[in-house]
């Protein structure tokens, strides 16, 4: 197959994305056109749909690790850093969308962001959002890292960064690395334990979620906060 401009412009993938829009692109054409140039022999698409087959899709090429992805054919620390850098900036824009809406009316939205900061991390990392009186975020912040129970989250830590925000609300949100999103026991009491101490000072407990590999569990969908 030749070079990808030497193809008819309804089959190239970025004229096809600005003709028809990117949802109708496949995963590999998306990726072609970050990846923009092949190599002698092959095609941005080509290489494209080998980096699908090698990592499992385009979840495992997103998450690769820098040394796994720089071994393969065209790739290297420049792409992978604009990989990062596009990730980045999808993250930022979920968040600056959770900044202007109700992050609790749109769960999809905050589940969605949670997953991006989380999902795939190796260690079980806390995260507070802090949000306003109408439950927009102020501010997401990882406060603690190990296994989530009351001797690694100090409600104490909290309710300190809480009022530096001058937060109206909270929704908790922490990730099992192994993959499972099934809340444990020290998940309802940690979680029990932070909405006392913040009641005290009439701050809200919205929610705690449990980011797991395929699922999130809301604590509050299941009647524990």
């Amino acid at each position: 197959m030749g070079s990808i401009k030497d193809w008819p412009d309804d089959e190239r993938p970025r004229e096809k994305l600005l003709a028809h829009g990117a949802g109708l692109l496949s995963d590999a054409e998306l990726l072609a056109i970050f990846l923009r140039t092949g190599i002698v022999g092959r095609s941005a698409l080509d290489l494209a749909r080998e980096l699908l087959q090698t990592f499992g899709g385009v979840r495992g090429v997103l998450e690769a690790t820098q040394a796994d992805f720089c071994t393969q054919p065209g790739m290297g620390a420049s792409k992978y850093a604009q990989l990062q850098a596009a990730l980045e900036l999808s993250r930022r824009h979920m968040q600056q969308g959770l900044q202007r809406g109700d992050c609790f009316a749109s769960s999809a939205l905050t589940r969605r962001y949670l997953r991006s900061r989380l999902r795939g991390n190796p260690r079980e990392v806390f995260i507070c959002m802090f949000l306003d009186s109408h439950n927009r975020m102020i501010a997401c912040e990882e406060l603690f890292q190990g296994t989530i129970d009351g001797s690694v989250v100090h409600p104490r830590e909290v309710l300190r960064r809480a009022l530096h925000h001058n937060a109206a609300a909270l929704i908790f949100a922490h990730n099992h690395p192994s993959g499972i999103a099934e809340p444990s026991q020290a998940d309802v009491i940690i979680t029990r334990r932070l909405k006392e101490v913040l009641a005290a000072v009439d701050i809200r407990t919205l929610d705690h979620l449990v980011i797991g590999d395929t699922e999130v569990i809301s604590l509050a969908e299941r009647g524990m906060v």
